[in-house]
């Protein structure tokens, strides 16, 4: 019994220290550069970079931005998946659908925001049809939805991305949770589909893949490809800004790209935090 004690806590331990470990060191690393302590500049201790990026707009409005985009592709992808499970369950469950609805997660990032490019750019698909149908006079009477301020490129390749994955993930917990049953009985209760959809299924779904939602969130925000390809030069996501202060020829900079690397750090392991507290209550209590 205490060898079994003991070996659960030995792979425990050896699994923080391959995960947590090197998070730890990075974090350490960038706050260390980041105060003048380490890396290339003068060397010894200096709060100047953290006073630019907290006090100056770049980081605001770039974190502002980011959680716009996330909430926005979560919120799209979330209703096109809910409502594709609820209305038509069976067809992800067997049939072709059943197989291709996999074919979109192959795809990498870069991939999905070049078809987007091509698609919803001046000179591509979508403005080649509005000019074919009279819909506009050429290039320049299309909507700028590429390299815009609002992100709505960005946010289009993230919802192709995310809506097949959810869609899978609510079909799975349809049938593990027996929501058809449970909605069978709201029927025989009197309850219209509707209201068997919104009070009873819906609610199951979005309550068991609350965590994943969480994570996928902070996934779309910290994403790195789809904004620099689609994304304008301001305001810019995160990661883009923190790679562009990075490898800026300015060194200048180099201590504030570590400054934003440490704040959304920060960020991200107190969402990841508060949702396993919140998860370990909810167990509890139950």
């Amino acid at each position: 019994m205490v060898g079994r004690f003991n070996s659960k806590y030995a792979s425990l331990g050896l699994f923080l220290a391959l995960t947590g470990l090197p998070l730890v060191l990075g974090i350490g690393y960038s706050l260390l550069h980041s105060t003048g302590l380490a890396g290339i500049g003068p060397k010894g201790f200096t709060p100047a970079h953290w006073g630019e990026v907290l006090t100056g707009s770049e980081f605001w409005r770039s974190l502002g931005f980011s959680f716009w985009v996330a909430a926005c592709s979560i919120g799209l992808a979330l209703g096109l998946a809910l409502a594709a499970v609820v209305r038509g369950q069976e067809r992800w469950q067997r049939g072709i659908l059943s197989w291709l609805i996999y074919l979109p997660l192959a795809l990498p990032a870069m991939v999905v925001a070049f078809l987007v490019f091509q698609t919803l750019s001046g000179a591509g698909l979508a403005s080649r049809l509005a000019f074919r149908l009279g819909l506009t006079g050429g290039i320049e009477g299309f909507p700028n939805w590429v390299n815009d301020p609002w992100g709505v490129g960005i946010i289009a390749a993230h919802v192709l991305m995310a809506t097949p994955f959810f869609i899978i993930l609510f079909s799975n917990l349809y049938q593990s949770e027996r929501l058809g049953e449970y909605a069978q009985l709201a029927a025989t209760l009197g309850a219209t589909a509707r209201q068997s959809a919104r009070r009873v299924i819906v609610p199951v779904l979005l309550r068991q893949s609350f965590p994943t939602l969480v994570l996928y969130f902070i996934f779309v925000m910290g994403s790195y490809e789809i904004p620099l390809l689609l994304g304008s030069q301001s305001p810019q996501m995160v990661s883009v800004l923190t790679i562009r202060k990075l490898q800026r020829f300015d060194l200048a900079d180099m201590p504030q790209a570590y400054v934003v690397g440490v704040l959304y750090s920060v960020f991200v392991v107190g969402a990841v935090v508060l949702l396993l507290r919140s998860k370990t209550e909810k167990t509890t209590t139950a």
